[in-house]
């Protein structure tokens, strides 16, 4: 999901009369900024709770807010995906809806927001494998922060959380699902953030089988951004505790994900399989207006 930012454009006037020529106009009032921004971006692989969406590969995204003075907020926001198409055979768009809260206290050093959001995968085949539910996902979320410091909770009330089955036959459903993250975005001055993230993402009824491990597990992330005037770039390293094998006719991880077919070890093996939570370096460019 992408941040909220809004800017205010400031005009100011200076006009000079041939009968005052020493005294200044007053400057004209700013005008208010909009509640609306815009915001769109590429990526060199898509990572969403320290998973590639992408297999490896480069995204587009872009979104857009609105952002009411009083806390209130909405948006949308929609990204280029790969996986879906892997297991569903179609479907390689990924669009977000959320609307929440948020505001400031205790003089602006502490925030909290509060919200929901929708995942969509719009295209997606009907014709969906017994591996995989419906992979549209809603979330319940709620954070607390402290100037440079944020802790996040989402909780899916959706009967699936992004498509996984649960239970050693993959026929619970996964509602209950959970994310706990702690995020740093440290402003170390002249546009450079230092960016730190770690998080655990509990697959309701997800256990190890003798194919697949257990889908829950521990990310991180490690990184810098700079804003370069006219738009912002950010690197980082992201990672995740996940286990298993992965090769290229399967594995046991359950992150081992191929290209054209699906869960790794559950259907047979399928050629183009690869870990899409290992450990990657990813290089992304932002600009919002």
């Amino acid at each position: 999901m992408c941040k909220l930012i809004t800017s205010a454009a400031v005009a100011g006037a200076f006009a000079v009369s041939t009968a005052f020529a020493q005294t200044p106009a007053p400057a004209a009032p700013a005008a208010p900024a909009s509640p609306l921004s815009f915001n769109v971006g590429v990526t060199s692989n898509y990572i969403f709770r320290g998973v590639s969406q992408t297999h490896g590969k480069p995204a587009i995204q872009g979104g857009i807010d609105y952002a009411h003075p009083s806390g209130f907020y909405i948006g949308a926001w929609a990204s280029s995906i790969t996986w879906v198409k892997d297991f569903l055979g179609s479907g390689s768009v990924e669009v977000d809806v959320y609307g929440g809260y948020k505001n400031t206290f205790g003089g602006g050093d502490w925030n909290y927001d509060v919200g929901y959001i929708t995942y969509n995968y719009p295209g997606k085949n009907g014709a969906t494998p017994t591996v995989l539910a419906n992979p549209n996902t809603q979330e319940l979320y709620a954070s607390i922060g402290y100037k440079w410091l944020t802790a996040k909770y989402s909780y899916a009330t959706s009967s699936h959380f992004i498509g996984w089955y649960g239970g050693p036959a993959f026929d619970q459903k996964t509602r209950g699902s959970d994310y706990l993250e702690l995020n740093a975005n440290y402003d170390a001055g002249n546009g450079w953030t230092l960016i730190g993230h770690v998080g655990h993402q509990k697959v309701k009824h997800s256990v190890a089988t003798a194919a697949v491990t257990d889908a829950s597990y521990t990310d991180w992330k490690l990184g810098v951004s700079k804003d370069i005037g006219f738009g912002t770039i950010t690197a980082a390293y992201t990672d995740t505790n996940t286990s298993g094998t992965c090769g290229a006719a399967g594995g046991t991880n359950a992150y081992c994900w191929g290209n054209t077919g699906a869960i790794s070890g559950v259907r047979g093996p399928i050629a183009g399989f690869k870990d899409v939570s290992k450990g990657t370096f990813v290089l992304s460019f932002l600009k919002t207006f």
